[in-house]
């Protein structure tokens, strides 16, 4: 049977002047009509927004949890295969012997900066700490939170969230992108990952859709990115200043206000616009190259003044707990508990009260004691075995809630950043082989992630186990507890040093990912065309601050909610289109590696003309 060529006639047609000239009109109408109904529905009805967005988030949990858990594990054993694999791994995406554009170091601390930079300021300590005090471990009862036996637990789910699986997501699409891209003279834009399946229907109303798709999840995710970012540069410039007109004193701690979280936005995102019009080659690769230094700088900080021993034991600890977990954290799905499957587990004295029951017991955030106490009327009669009876047989529904709300939260977060980032590391990685694109993407920056979080959280939760913070570091808000850290390590003048680094990092992490998307949802708009017009970088950027702002407003006057809670809704939400776009490409490069390699053995280049 003959091998025919592959198809590589992408087509995306571009205005051929006027104001979008060099861009699809019909990808850029359509992105930013959903963007801007987005931001009017946050503006002018900001409960109604965060509300809905919230209800429509849960009920796409409750049906997709286990889609996610397990497409993500599939993502990271593929990706391992085509790595291994000798005719796979040492394909070249460029021509033969060709050098990469990037050195190794400029294309390491793009990626980095790009990929995880704001996750790893925030959840440095945070992600550690929080889950110390709660992971599935702790929900099943197998240990008590906040103890030295939960401490291995707590890195299992770290390492699973910032580890193999988190890079894998993106370097499927980025890989996707890159080889046909590189091996094949195609765009680089989303609808290119499909031609293997999609064949001459990429070139109409289809393609246009997985774009649209892309640009959306692309413009969601790393909203969420600057979300989080920009409340912890306001935690920063207040530690440094004492501005309390930045923050919200009325709680127990003090938090970001709506005018400074604001504040911050606007000027994160006119830098980033700034850098943005400066191009990759410049704005991008200056700030990464900076980025990486300083991140070096803070992580010898805590090498030198925090639990360095306690951190690299614990590292080595939970490293093999880590591989050894790998199989069933990449498949170990949950879904929600009925009501009827929890009344049919429960002793015969509880069954009358299920109704009353179920809340308190299915609750993934709470404990046995606090169900306990929450008790009322008859159910609060009931004596303590019972009791204990009753909450084991809610514990599916604590370990749904639990993983829906932080593992699936975190997949969907970068299956949404997965575009700009994937599409970004295709960018800088023209020359480079499979396997060294799969190594160097997946491997290497989840190494320096563990290393990262291991040396920064286990030091959080060194001074907490010894009683040096006395609840302080767990008390602080996630975004502030970095600085509260180097509070309890350091004091003086170097402190005062190390927090205006912090905030320096922060800042040039929030611009290198803003401008970084707004260079990507320009490349996607244009065909591919990396060349694109500056005025676009600077509509977009507003649109992007728009987004970010109006939906941290929708949700930080709902009644004093968590400002994130309307941008992390509407990200998740966004994302599961493009996690099935994600499945699409898997399978579309399956397809690819095999039948160019059956084109070599033919001698047929990949390049040739279409069928």
């Amino acid at each position: 049977m003959s091998i025919q060529p592959p198809f590589t006639a992408v087509e995306v047609r571009r205005a051929a002047s006027g104001f979008y000239e060099g861009h699809s009109v019909e990808i850029a109408l359509i992105s930013k009509g959903i963007m801007i109904a987005l931001v009017i529905w946050a503006l002018v009805w900001p409960a109604n927004a965060n509300g809905t967005l919230g209800s429509l988030n849960w009920q796409l949990l409750e049906s997709f949890n286990s889609f996610y858990i397990i497409i993500v594990g599939l993502f990271a054993f593929f990706l391992a295969v085509i790595a291994i694999l000798p005719q796979t791994g040492k394909r070249r995406m460029g021509r033969e012997g060709e050098a990469p554009e990037f050195s190794n170091f400029s294309w390491f601390s793009m990626m980095f900066g790009a990929g995880l930079g704001v996750g790893l300021m925030v959840f440095a300590t945070a992600e550690p700490l929080g889950l110390w005090g709660s992971n599935p471990l702790t929900v099943g009862q197998e240990v008590a939170p906040n103890t030295e036996e939960a401490l291995i637990s707590a890195y299992r789910y770290t390492f699973l969230h910032y580890g193999f699986h988190a890079w894998a997501i993106y370097v499927v699409t980025g890989l996707s992108l890159a080889y046909y891209a590189y091996t094949r003279d195609m765009p680089l834009t989303i609808r290119s990952a499909l031609t293997p399946l999609l064949g001459r229907f990429v070139n109409g109303f289809v393609g246009h859709v997985v774009d649209v798709l892309g640009v959306v999840a692309t413009i969601l995710g790393v909203s969420v990115t600057i979300g989080f970012g920009v409340s912890q540069f306001i935690d920063g410039v207040y530690a440094i200043t004492g501005s309390e007109w930045l923050m919200d004193m009325t709680g127990d701690v003090p938090k970001p206000g709506t005018v400074g979280l604001v504040a911050g936005l606007l000027c994160i995102m006119g830098l980033s616009i700034i850098s943005a019009v400066s191009g990759v080659g410049r704005g991008v690769k200056y700030l990464s190259n900076l980025n990486l230094v300083l991140s070096l700088i803070l992580l010898f900080t805590f090498v030198l003044f925090g639990s360095f021993l306690f951190a690299m034991t614990t590292y080595a600890s939970a490293l093999v707990d880590y591989i050894i977990q790998f199989v069933s954290l990449s498949f170990g799905a949950y879904g929600p508990q009925s009501a009827d499957a929890f009344a049919s587990g429960l002793p015969e004295a509880a069954k009358p009260l299920a109704d009353d029951l179920i809340g308190g017991a299915t609750n993934a955030w709470g404990s046995f004691d606090g169900f306990k106490s929450g008790l009322e009327g008859a159910a609060a009669e009931l004596d303590d075995a019972t009791l204990a009876a009753v909450y084991t047989a809610g514990e599916q529904g604590r370990q749904f809630g639990w993983q829906a709300g932080w593992t699936t939260f975190y997949w969907a977060w970068w299956i949404a950043f997965s575009p700009f980032v994937g599409l970004f590391l295709a960018r800088i990685s023209k020359g480079r082989t499979v396997r060294e694109f799969i190594l160097g993407c997946v491997f290497a920056p989840a190494m320096v992630c563990f290393a990262w979080m291991t040396i920064l959280g286990a030091t959080a939760i060194d001074l907490e186990l010894t009683g040096g913070a006395n609840g302080a570091i767990i008390g602080a808000s996630n975004t502030n507890k970095l600085f509260v850290t180097l509070g309890q390590m350091i004091e003086g003048g170097l402190l005062s040093a190390l927090t205006i680094m912090c905030v320096v990092l922060i800042m040039t992490f929030l611009v290198t990912s803003a401008d970084s998307g707004i260079l990507v949802m320009n490349t996607i708009m244009s065909g591919g065309d990396q060349n694109v017009g500056n005025k676009h970088k600077v509509v977009w950027g507003l649109i992007l601050t728009a987004v970010i702002g109006t939906l941290l407003i929708a949700g930080k006057n709902n009644g004093g909610a968590d400002p994130m809670e309307a941008l992390k809704s509407a990200m998740i939400i966004g994302a599961l289109p493009f996690t099935m776009v994600m499945g699409l490409m898997m399978v579309s490069l399956t397809k690819a590696l095999y039948r160019d390699s059956a084109r070599d053995k033919a001698g047929m280049a990949a390049s040739e003309a279409a069928e």
